[in-house]
């Protein structure tokens, strides 16, 4: 925006746009100040991807909506959005606007998939963050819009489809500001011909857009009725705007009767912006763009650009502090990957923020990741050569030779690079703090077809993990299934989507909770392992006593052998084959926990005893204990953490009763959040993420540790 502007706050782009539209270096001078990272933010469904395309169309990126570039939209870039018809993950569309090239990331609205919202987030200055004014504003709407506040991100309002039969642009506004707060203020009104919306009212300068020829608007000055329907909503967004200026005398000005100049309002209004402060609402078209040249302005004139943002914290890799970084593309090269895909032909294809520096081609770099062990990322440091310095736009690539701070860039054919690592200089290697990953929670269990899939699973399944820090892969030593731990119904089809396509025959299965076996009595019995096949034979007797333990005491072997009826040095050996037999199981094929062991007596011959012999018969005795005693089953209970509305609280709560859950507390969690603490049998938490969300309309989290095992109660179902 500027003072300039024909519609009091928005200059329309001229044709140079069209001409520009290839984003290229030329046109922006390559200089962070002329730069915009901008996410689209917004639950599915709202119209994000369809205002993307009306913005590629606004700028000359696209001829029509809906065109096509190498066999997908131009806003695709995972063949899983294709098949699945919705968003699944970040992409990257740059557009020239005159002199400010804007790089729109958009991103997924399902919540499965918040783990690319986050770097979306990460990426980008500002939001867009898109209601439409048919659906309105719902539970998911306002997570988003907390995951937006969480990070401090400046953003502003964009109610789309608001020429749908069943739009209601008013009540959805007023939904925004109670949902939001009272810095979300319209800048526009939309303005209706014959019952269609044909354009929008300028708030500040009076001006009105009319779009009824086509997509670039031809301007005019509010008729006086436009002008004294607007009146109210003019006062309101003045003073909301002077609120946020730093001018104190501004206000009693206003309230005297002066007339604040338009630029002074306008300045205010693009400083309380970019500071996150302050939210303008547009109404917006795609299918008819109307809105579109209005926010064109407001991401170019408004929306801070990476100077104006602080660099993430910085460190070398022993992690000490290397001081506050700025976007300067002379200083040190930091850059983040933000993304990751598998291209059969490019290889892995990194989608990158330059936070500070230069990144050139054929340079040499070093790349350093946190790690994420239990999600199968290790940490790793190595040096790499970049040979291939895209630019991308959707699925489609080109060449650049630099890509300088506060610009995103593509690399491809690198070898060790994954989603969180660090790009820097090889010759001063760096670390970026690593952003809040979510934490998956459904396990899905998965196999090869045959065995020779299982071979190729193996080998696809790093693929698949280095994509993608929301999946942890996790081989379970009791059950020996490969488990995928996903964020969601959605998360996994995507994540056997894209196995799928490596050409792995896989099958999925029931997830087997790990069980333990106890005894629920004392109980002694006598293992005996005499064997004689000519020769040297085997001989071993032990009489052992068995009793239960407190939940959680582990194992205890006690040696009250007198007399020396087993030798000292076969002591060791018994133990060992009980503790063999207990992680074996003794009646479901479940270790044994929490009982103590006594060796009360037994037998050893001069010749053909030996440690084997009693191995086995330690072993034997603990298994003829168990037939002689009630083995109790015991499965994993987790203490578990539920944030959720207070309107779902009722519904969380009867729901975990359903489950043979214990609560154990509730809390403010601020807010209109209520933390509800329960320990819960992790049997009935193996769809918990897609159940919790459908009880709170998707807007449930919650987060689990594991606490003890406990007796399984007769009744109670057991995935075993």
């Amino acid at each position: 925006m500027s003072a300039k502007g024909t519609n009091g706050s928005v200059k329309a782009p001229g044709r140079s746009t069209t001409e520009r539209a290839d984003a290229s270096p030329g046109v922006w001078a390559g200089r962070p100040e002329n730069i915009r990272n901008v996410a689209l933010v917004g639950r599915s469904g709202s119209g994000k991807t369809m205002l993307t395309e009306a913005l590629l169309a606004a700028t000359g990126v696209l001829t029509r909506i809906g065109s096509i570039v190498d066999g997908t939209t131009v806003s695709d870039s995972d063949p899983s959005e294709i098949h699945q018809q919705r968003s699944v993950a970040l992409s990257v569309l740059p557009i020239a606007v005159d002199d400010i090239k804007v790089n729109l990331l958009d991103t997924p609205g399902y919540p499965d998939f918040v783990g690319d919202l986050r770097a979306g987030l990460r990426a980008a200055d500002a939001a867009l963050f898109v209601v439409s004014a048919v659906d309105g504003v719902d539970a998911a709407t306002t997570a988003l819009w907390s995951e937006c506040d969480r990070v401090g991100m400046p953003r502003a309002v964009v109610i789309s489809r608001i020429d749908h039969p069943r739009a209601n642009y008013d009540a959805v506004l007023a939904a925004c500001q109670q949902a939001f707060g009272n810095s979300v203020l319209p800048l526009y009104l939309p303005v209706r011909t014959s019952g269609a919306i044909s354009g929008l009212r300028g708030l500040l300068s009076g001006t009105v857009s009319d779009y009824g020829t086509g997509r670039t608007p031809v301007y005019r000055p509010a008729t006086a009725d436009e002008l004294a329907d607007a009146e109210a909503s003019r006062g309101t967004l003045i003073e909301g705007i002077i609120a946020e200026s730093e001018d104190e005398t501004l206000m009693d000005r206003y309230l005297s009767g002066e007339e604040i100049e338009l630029g002074t309002l306008i300045a205010d209004l693009e400083t309380a912006v970019a500071g996150g402060s302050f939210f303008p609402v547009l109404p917006t078209s795609a299918e008819t763009g109307v809105g579109t040249a209005e926010l064109l302005e407001l991401m170019t004139g408004a929306f801070p650009s990476p100077l104006e943002r602080p660099v993430p914290p910085v460190t070398d890799l022993g992690g000490r502090s290397v001081g506050r970084l700025s976007c300067d593309p002379a200083g040190p090269l930091v850059g983040e990957v933000v993304r990751t895909t598998i291209d059969s032909f490019l290889g892995r294809v990194c989608l990158v923020r330059i936070f500070s520096g230069t990144l050139r081609e054929n340079s040499n770099i070093h790349v350093a990741g946190h790690g994420l062990a239990d999600r199968g990322h290790q940490d790793h440091d190595s040096d790499e050569r970049v040979t291939h310095l895209q630019s991308p736009l959707g699925s489609t690539l080109r060449p650049v030779p630099s890509c300088i701070a506060g610009d995103i860039c593509a690399l491809t054919k690198l070898s060790s690079v994954e989603t969180g690592d660090t790009i820097s200089d090889k010759e001063q290697p760096l670390l970026v703090q690593e952003w809040d990953m979510p934490e998956p929670l459904m396990p899905v269990a998965v196999q090869g077809a045959s065995r020779a899939d299982d071979d190729t699973l193996a080998r696809s399944m790093g693929k698949v993990a280095a994509v993608d820090p929301t999946l942890r892969v996790e081989r379970n030593p009791e059950t020996h299934q490969l488990i995928l731990w996903c964020m969601g119904e959605a998360h996994a089809e995507v994540v056997l989507d894209r196995l799928r396509s490596q050409g792995v025959k896989l099958q999925t299965m029931d997830v087997i909770t790990p069980l333990r076996e106890t005894f629920a009595a004392p109980a002694s019995a006598r293992g005996r392992y005499v064997k004689q096949s000519g020769g040297h034979g085997q001989y071993a007797i032990c009489e052992i006593e068995v009793e239960p333990l407190e939940r959680g005491a582990g194992f205890e072997f006690v040696n009250n052998v007198v007399g020396g009826v087993v030798p000292g040095h076969y002591i060791g050996s018994v133990e060992k084959g009980v503790r063999e037999q207990m992680q074996k199981g003794v009646s479901a094929g479940f270790p044994v926990v929490d009982i103590r062991v006594r060796l009360v007596g037994g037998k050893a011959h001069s010749v053909d005893s030996s440690d084997a012999a009693f191995q086995a018969a330690g072993a034997l005795a603990l298994r003829e204990a168990a037939s002689a005693s009630r083995i109790q089953l015991l499965e994993p209970v987790s203490a578990v953490t539920i944030s959720v509305p207070d309107t779902h609280v009722g519904a969380v709560m009867t729901d975990l009763s359903s489950r043979r859950g214990h609560m154990t507390g509730t809390s403010s969690a601020g807010g209109d959040l209520t933390e509800i603490s329960a320990e819960i049998p992790d049997a009935e938490l193996l769809r918990y993420a897609i159940e919790l969300r459908a009880l709170t309309a998707g807007t449930g989290v919650f987060r689990r540790t594991y606490l003890r095992h406990e007796p399984v109660p007769s009744k109670a179902p057991v995935n075993a």
